[in-house]
């Protein structure tokens, strides 16, 4: 479905109920071209990012200590 910008704006708030009841996207137009899509969220794209890394890095030996290796750019 298809609806001009200043349409939208003037409905945003019943579009958008709609586009999550329904799960139909809507493209949204200016001067009849597309420039926007509003398309509902699946619940599976909702992953809280946060801690998902956790337990999955290993620290072996002291991070803070100086390195006993001497590099090219030291010389």
């Amino acid at each position: 479905m298809e609806i001009p910008a200043g349409e939208f704006k003037a409905r945003c708030l019943r579009l958008m109920d709609e586009v999550a009841e329904t799960g139909r996207e809507l493209i949204i137009t200016k001067r009849g071209r597309p420039v926007a899509k509003l398309v509902p969220v699946s619940e599976a794209e909702a992953v809280d990012v946060f801690g998902c890394m956790r337990g999955t890095v290993t620290v072996t030996g002291d991070l803070v200590a100086p390195l006993e290796d001497t590099w090219e750019a030291d010389r």
